[in-house]
């Protein structure tokens, strides 16, 4: 009788005795946890002590300041008070440093560090680990394969192709405006680039464009979450504030847009056509410098660099390539928010790595002269169509997701020109 009175008090001690020494592990792991994280961050600290950091707080760093909505501005203000790179704190234990000097970005773009992993983790699953994602031999590999593929004849025929899909557009605005002028263009850009690629990389002969949803209500809008990647085009193109391509200066060069629209009626893809519209390509440029397509990207430090002004970093640290703050930092390109084209007038100097739309070194975008190809037979055709001016009433708010995008659309105000069959008849 008394034994199995005692046995549930020794149960009872047994488990307490139990529940003690998972406790005490517990707190010991968490000692461990908190210690390793207090030398982390004491490490960040002495790596990152050459560079200047507005003040942070020990625990969420510069979180408030840095949200995704408002990223852009104090990020200029970053730009301004520190000329060529800053700290940027994202908890008390991860800090990067933030480049946008040119002499820094042809540094790194000059090496071979791989994608910071903790920046391009939640990439892999959307777009697999392709050309983008992929690092060292196996790369090397893939991007020696799809070179020939982006080669300067290669891409000759892709110009006509790209010109029909952008007359599918331009017919579907004249349709829209004759009953309002006022157009959201994001949607059909994007459309537009999709329609472009499926004709010139797989062939489809459809018309993406008239399959997905005309109804401007039902379109994918950015402040919706519309595809990531499409788009990026009038991106550069339509943001607040500046004259669209300076219409007034690229009709100067009409002449030239008519020949180029004649070659490419007859079929004929005639790419250095595209060259004789130098102001519009200067345009097209300026536009690029103001609003990159892809904002910023990140690199892991694999093994110690040295700056050329002699402050350094350790291997392991990670550092974002800003685009963006390089393209507006005052000390690269004075009055850095003023829409200029002069910048990129033949002949103009600047540093090799002050403009970088596409990146720059060995990792550079493959597809950037079939984007600039596209991007200057759309100009050409559009402005031959329609006077094109901002909407004052709805100014896009730029902000930096994978691609810069508009928070609430490019909304544009139309107007139809004469038609310039006239010209074409001269020629």
């Amino acid at each position: 009788m008394s034994v199995s009175a005692l046995s549930p008090s020794r149960a009872l001690g047994g488990v307490s005795g139990l529940l003690q020494v998972v406790s005490l592990l517990g707190l010991v792991l968490l000692l461990l946890k908190v210690a390793q994280l207090y030398l982390r961050r004491q490490w960040l600290l002495k790596a990152l002590h050459h560079f200047p950091s507005p003040p942070s707080h020990w625990f969420y760093g510069h979180k408030r300041e840095f949200q995704e909505e408002t990223e852009l501005p104090p990020l200029l203000k970053r730009v301004e008070k520190y000329p060529t790179a800053c700290v940027r704190w994202l908890w008390g234990t991860r800090a990067f440093v933030l480049l946008y000097d040119p002499d820094y970005m042809k540094l790194v773009l000059g090496r071979s560090d791989p994608k910071a992993h903790v920046f391009y983790r939640h990439l892999k699953p959307w777009i697999g680990k392709g050309l983008l994602l992929l690092e060292g031999q196996t790369w090397f590999q893939h991007r020696r394969m799809l070179t020939p593929a982006f080669h300067y004849d290669i891409l000759k025929p892709y110009v006509g192709l790209t010109a029909d899909s952008v007359r599918v557009m331009l017919d579907k605005w004249e349709k829209l405006i004759s009953q309002d002028s006022h157009l959201e263009i994001f949607g059909h850009v994007s459309s537009m680039t999709l329609d472009t690629i499926m004709k010139c990389a797989f062939s489809h002969q459809g018309r993406v464009q008239m399959d997905r949803r005309s109804d401007q209500g039902e379109e994918d809008s950015p402040a919706e979450g519309g595809r990531a990647g499409e788009g990026e085009e009038q991106e550069a193109l339509g943001l607040p504030g500046h004259p669209p391509l300076c219409q007034s200066e690229c009709g100067q060069e009409r002449e030239s847009l008519v020949v180029l629209s004649c070659l490419l009626s007859d079929g004929l893809a005639f790419r250095d056509q595209l060259d004789q519209m130098p102001y519009t390509t200067m345009c097209i440029k300026e536009a690029l410098r103001l609003y990159p397509p892809v904002p910023s990207i990140s690199r892991e430090l694999s093994k110690p660099i040295t700056f050329p002004d002699g402050r350094s970093l350790p291997a392991g640290i990670s550092v974002s390539l800003s685009f963006y703050g390089l393209h507006h930092n005052p000390k690269v390109w004075p009055n850095p928010e003023v829409f200029d084209p002069t910048r990129f007038a033949p002949g103009s100097t600047r540093h090799s790595h002050a403009f970088l739309p596409f990146s720059g070194g060995p990792r550079n975008c493959i597809g950037k002269q079939f984007a600039m190809n596209e991007l200057k037979v759309a100009v050409a055709l559009t402005l031959l169509r329609f006077e094109l001016s901002p909407d004052p009433s709805r100014v896009p708010v730029p902000m930096p997701v994978i691609v810069l995008r508009s928070k609430n659309g490019i909304h544009l105000q139309l107007r139809k020109l004469s038609d310039p069959s006239g010209d074409k008849d001269k020629l």
